[in-house]
């Protein structure tokens, strides 16, 4: 069994045994993986820190055993890649990471690595960490519009455009309006529109909506998800977020 460097995500942990937990993890070189971590749930302070790192979306340094046939991994060693200041401290950003992270847990299913995703992932976080009241509010929607690009969907629209509707079906912009009512419809595209043109989580802050707007958004994008996903089902923390952003 061989031994491995890799920065991971982590996407949820649950307890097993007395002491240990299996912890789900977006990792850069393996795709998501699960891990068998001992010892971190006793009463000592270093197993105390260690429980510490494994809250979903923690970025970490991880020396890790792997093996390509096996659906549970080990870990070696683990410690902080990068220490948040405020995601798990403010209730508004904790809110908008869980959202991000439930619908990695109901999306990221096969077991290969993406650095490309990877690295949108972990900046994405960086940036909620860092950003102001207004990049916070508008993070859901940015994350999940820019995932959807990296699952494959193109989002092709025609720019300047913003009398366009957004098929959720078929997963484009279109001129007119679709025979189904599963789209959004001008002018509130426009704000989709904004946000799929911005490149940055940082730069955000300047698409300005009001909460209706917002919220409408965030439950449509549940829609698109659910058409496209099998058994996504719904977001737990869709009406938690939905509250804190009113």
């Amino acid at each position: 069994m061989s031994l491995f460097k890799t920065k991971g995500i982590v996407l949820r942990s649950t307890k097993y045994g007395e002491t240990s937990v299996i912890t789900s993890i977006y990792t850069e070189l393996f795709g998501v993986q699960s891990y068998l971590i001992n010892g971190v749930r006793v009463e000592q302070k270093k197993a105390s820190s260690k429980a510490n790192l494994l809250q979903p979306a923690a970025i970490l340094d991880l020396v890790v055993y792997h093996q390509e046939q096996k659906n549970l991994q080990r870990v070696k060693d683990l410690k902080w890649d990068h220490l948040y200041q405020n995601i798990y401290f403010n209730i508004i950003k904790n809110a908008a990471a869980l959202f991000a992270i439930e619908l990695l847990q109901k999306t990221l299913k096969q077991p290969e690595a993406n650095p490309e995703l990877f690295y949108f992932i972990e900046n994405s976080f960086i940036s909620l960490d860092e950003g102001d009241e207004w990049i916070t509010a508008n993070f859901p929607i940015f994350f999940a519009l820019h995932l959807m690009h990296h699952y494959g969907f193109s989002l092709l629209h025609q720019e300047g455009n913003p009398q366009q509707y957004f098929d959720l079906a078929e997963a484009q912009f279109v001129e007119e309006h679709p025979i189904h009512p599963q789209f959004i419809a001008p002018p509130i595209t426009q704000y989709l529109l904004q946000i799929l043109d911005t490149d940055a989580v940082e730069k955000i802050g300047a698409v300005k909506m009001s909460k209706e707007v917002r919220g409408y958004l965030l439950q449509s994008i549940q829609q698109f998800y659910q058409i496209h996903f099998s058994d996504f089902g719904t977001l737990k923390t869709l009406p938690i977020l939905k509250e804190v952003l009113s």
